[in-house]
């Protein structure tokens, strides 16, 4: 992207200290453009925002301060847009507080293509993940992008799914991120911000060297849902962040839906309290793609869940002792003592067995000496 003036003069107005997303509108809503703004008396300026914000605009920015984003633009690969652009993200139009530029690294094509914000718990539990992985890939098969924060847990696991999309009508993914582009957080997830940026997108509001401050990421959360048609929350406590991201959801006329899970299980109390509030209850891919009606064109997406590549236990599998246990096990997490008593077998025959079908994907070991089927 080559930079201009009219960049510069964006650029400049989102770095003036003090000067916030809502007074910027004013000021672009009274002068009509940046370069205007920059450009009126101190006067004019005091009769819209306060007398120090005003005289920070009047002393304008130092170019230094404007050239590590205008050296990042260099990469071919970076782009910023603002709200004067056609690129822009035109869901965020019809949020309260639209960010006056988004810097992005990837394909600006995603920007406005349909989208769904899939959300949960950073300490996910494998069967979470699984199912996070699992409907990402189907409706981003189907077409729909999916965004989401980039984060440990479900974040990282719809991102992973989506990208493993297939087809011309593949939606890929979006990674909206709460520090400056130039850094990735956590840092164990590089890898998939390498990947969002060569596969899909990576955007962030926030200048180029922000570094991951707690307060921008319920901020960062207001795009992740502004800019989907729809947020699916797959697991949550009731302290989770992500529930913060389906609040806002439904302040911005989203839909909202959520996977249930065990009575038992913390990470299941977030979805139940959604749904207790009106959020949708689903159970596959297409029962979101049929309730957001004609948003896509969608291609068939099996009406089914989304079973795990390799776990199916009918033909002779049914038959196998290992198959017996798993019916004894169920769902919900149970430790050895009760697992023994449902099917008459000693601690050691079930350790036995439960560590082969550990290391087949079917069952999972849970802290405090807990086990649970994967579905």
């Amino acid at each position: 992207m080559t930079p201009d003036a009219s960049l510069n003069a964006w650029l400049a107005l989102s770095l003036t200290r003090g000067l916030g997303g809502e007074s910027a509108r004013r000021l672009l809503k009274e002068f009509g453009s940046p370069e205007a703004v920059f450009a009126a008396s101190l006067g004019s300026l005091k009769s819209v925002v306060k007398a120090e914000i005003a005289a920070e605009i009047g002393k304008g920015i130092a170019d230094d301060l404007l050239a590590p984003a205008l050296a990042w633009l260099e990469d071919g690969n970076n782009r910023i847009v603002t709200l004067a652009d056609s690129d822009y993200p035109q869901a965020l139009l019809n949020i309260p507080d639209p960010p006056l530029l988004l810097y992005v690294k990837g394909r600006l094509d995603l920007l406005n293509r349909s989208a769904l914000a899939i959300v949960g718990s950073r300490n996910a539990t494998p069967q979470g993940i699984n199912n996070a992985e699992a409907f990402a890939k189907s409706l981003s098969d189907a077409g729909l992008c999916i965004i989401s924060g980039m984060a440990h847990g479900i974040d990282a696991a719809a991102h992973r799914g989506a990208l493993r999309c297939q087809g011309s009508n593949c939606g890929s993914s979006i990674g909206v991120v709460g520090t400056g582009l130039d850094k990735v957080y956590p840092a164990a997830n590089r890898d998939l911000a390498h990947t969002l940026a060569s596969q899909g997108a990576l955007i962030s509001e926030f200048p180029l060297g922000t570094p991951p401050l707690a307060a921008n990421f319920p901020r960062r959360n207001r795009l992740i849902s502004g800019m989907s048609a729809g947020c699916l929350v797959v697991e949550a406590s009731l302290q989770s962040g992500s529930l913060i991201t389906a609040r806002l959801a439904l302040e911005q006329g989203r839909d909202v839906f959520a996977i249930p899970g065990s009575i038992h299980a913390p990470q299941s109390k977030g979805c139940h309290a959604l749904l207790k509030q009106g959020a949708k209850l689903v159970e596959t891919a297409q029962d979101i793609l049929e309730e957001l009606g004609g948003l896509i064109a969608a291609t068939a997406v099996p009406a089914r869940h989304p079973d795990i590549q390799g776990t199916s236990t009918q033909g002779t599998d049914a038959q196998d002792s290992n198959s017996v246990l798993l019916g004894h096990l169920g769902f919900d997490p149970v430790d050895l003592d009760t697992l023994g008593k449902r099917c008459g077998l000693t601690i050691a025959e079930l350790s036995a067995m439960l560590l082969t079908l550990e290391l087949e994907g079917r069952v999972s070991a849970l802290p405090g000496g807990l086990y649970q089927r994967i579905h």
